[in-house]
């Protein structure tokens, strides 16, 4: 009998939390340079709070590395 309230309640809760952001990789950053810049955007104007998130760690690194790419096109390499 308990069971049958415990598993209702459980799924409810879950159906009900907070969705939570995906998290996208380096790779996928370079190459979509639009969701990056919207992902730094947001990222730069609020550290406080999404500054140590996945999403915005690579996106740092994504826009890092997509500099050195930039870098080394311009310099001929």
């Amino acid at each position: 009998m308990r069971r049958l309230i415990l598993l209702p309640t459980m799924f409810g809760l879950v159906a009900c939390s907070e969705q939570t952001e995906r998290t996208y990789t380096v790779g996928e950053l370079v190459a979509d340079e639009a969701l990056l810049s919207s992902i730094v955007t947001k990222c730069r104007n609020n550290p406080g709070v999404l500054g140590d998130t996945p999403n915005c760690k690579n996106a740092e690194s994504a826009d890092g590395k997509l500099r050195l790419q930039r870098m080394r096109q311009s310099l001929g390499g």
